[in-house]
């Protein structure tokens, strides 16, 4: 069976990524470009990117996560630690984070590192979860095979009586990540294919290296 999508065509012509508009320090054009995306275009869930690791059979792998809070020292996540890419972030830290924003025509890639962030921090994220995804978190072994959706649905009723009343405590497995950038690209689509690519890789002296990139 062939798909033929070579037809599949859009014109970029919304914005413009200028070297003159763009200051010294990433993580401030991140937090505009987040601020204008979220503001001003209909695009869901604009903290959803996708986190690749390399996991522990040597292939790489993406998925999508929620970015929950962005700080000039990183960004962080949350996730069972003893998943995939829990296991896979253990073993190589080393990852890169993406943002597509396709009603604004942007993409942002980030390469960094991956730490656990305090659990003071893990602990008061929790406890402003829902109690429904609390319950989940302790009911879901993730990435674990599971025989079926009922199993999980009868591992959820356990822990709604076991805790009926109760605070739900976070569990061991379960906390924040925070991946602190070292490279960070900002794509903006434009008119013929000629995109803007504006690249930050981080100095010895903490300072930014800011370069143009051809399309």
């Amino acid at each position: 069976m062939e798909s033929d999508l070579s037809n599949y065509r859009k014109s970029y012509e919304k914005k413009e990524l200028l070297e003159s508009t763009i200051g010294d320090n990433p993580m401030e054009l991140f937090q505009k470009w987040f601020h204008e995306v979220d503001s001003n275009f209909n695009e869901g869930e604009t903290n959803a990117m996708t986190i690749s690791t390399i996991g522990l059979d040597g292939y790489p792998k993406s998925r999508v996560v929620l970015l929950k809070k962005i700080t000039f020292e990183g960004f962080i996540f949350y996730t069972n630690y003893e998943s995939e890419k829990g296991k896979a972030i253990k073993e190589n830290p080393h990852v890169c984070l993406s943002f597509f924003w396709h009603q604004a025509e942007r993409q942002v890639i980030i390469k960094g590192k991956a730490e656990k962030v305090s659990e003071n921090m893990s602990d008061g994220y929790f406890e402003s979860r829902p109690r429904g995804s609390q319950l989940g978190a302790l009911a879901s072994h993730q990435s674990e095979v599971v025989a079926d959706r009922e199993a999980l649905e009868v591992a959820l009723k356990k822990l709604e009586i076991q805790y009926e009343g109760k605070d739900v405590p976070r569990p061991d497995f379960w906390g924040g990540y925070i991946v602190r950038p070292v490279e960070m690209e900002f794509w903006q689509g434009r008119a013929n294919r000629l995109h803007d690519r504006i690249r930050y890789q981080l100095q010895d002296n903490m300072d930014w290296k800011i370069d143009r990139l051809s399309p």
